[in-house]
């Protein structure tokens, strides 16, 4: 049998599938529609979403929760603890995250990081964040973008 002593061609990059994609009109997608994360009790971790966080609980079943998180549900699946491990982080946009974050050390959530700027856009925009556990091991954050 022949051996092919052509020239190996490099692979496309990834840019370069999803610039021939987008022009060919076949994925648009659309907005988030839902995110998980994994918990390690499911009861435990509808009350503080629920409870502590108000967030409007769409239904339970079996081991897995689901909250509205302003049109994006939010899928809470309890892992046995060989199988846990920490999701994403969440941010929450809020309007003043110092009033949020006052309220949430009020309603007894682990605090990780305080409100602090993280970013200041060319515009004077500045970018704050605070960071809080759910008690589940998950990071979860506030973010609030302020004028100049």
């Amino acid at each position: 049998m022949p051996i092919d002593a052509s020239p190996v061609q490099p692979l496309p990059s990834r840019v370069a599938i999803v610039r021939a994609m987008a022009g060919t009109g076949d994925l648009r997608l659309g907005a988030l529609g839902q995110v998980s994360l994994h918990v390690r009790d499911t009861t435990r971790a509808e009350r503080f979403y629920g409870e502590t966080l108000g967030l409007r609980h769409l239904y339970t079943f079996g081991d897995l929760a689901f909250f509205d998180l302003d049109g994006t549900r939010l899928y809470l699946h309890r892992n046995d603890e060989v199988d846990w491990r920490p999701g994403s982080i969440l941010y929450f946009r809020v309007d003043d995250i110092d009033a949020a974050w006052d309220e949430l050390v009020r309603r007894g959530v682990e605090r990780l990081e305080g409100p602090q700027v993280v970013f200041v856009h060319g515009s004077g925009v500045e970018e704050w964040m605070a960071f809080f556990a759910d008690g589940e091991g998950n990071t979860l954050a506030l973010m609030e973008q302020r004028p100049p």
